[in-house]
């Protein structure tokens, strides 16, 4: 199963675009900092990482604030066809607070 739920905050956007068939497409950067405990030993992961969000997850998107940790639920997929580069594809989001 492809599911992946994170924990993180938009610290970048991209305008809005749509597809052929006329579905917009949000895409942002997101930033993520948390202490995890791995084989017994504390250890501090931060990433960044692009994500999408198509449809009406797309307007949702759009309306989290710059900043504000956020609830992210969605899949990896590949950037482009031929591409090694993974995307979070964005199908739910949940406000949880802020900084």
């Amino acid at each position: 199963m492809n599911r992946l739920q994170l924990t993180a905050s938009v610290v970048e956007r991209e305008i809005v675009r749509y597809t052929p068939a006329g579905v917009p497409i949000a895409g942002c950067t997101l930033q993520h900092r948390t202490q995890v405990v791995e084989a017994g030993v504390a250890r501090t992961v931060e990433l960044i990482m692009q994500a999408v969000a198509a449809g009406e997850a797309s307007g949702r998107l759009e309306r989290v604030e710059m900043g504000v940790e956020t609830l992210f639920t969605g899949f990896l997929a590949k950037k482009s066809r031929n591409a090694r580069t993974l995307v979070f594809h964005i199908t739910e989001l949940q406000d949880i607070g802020k900084d």
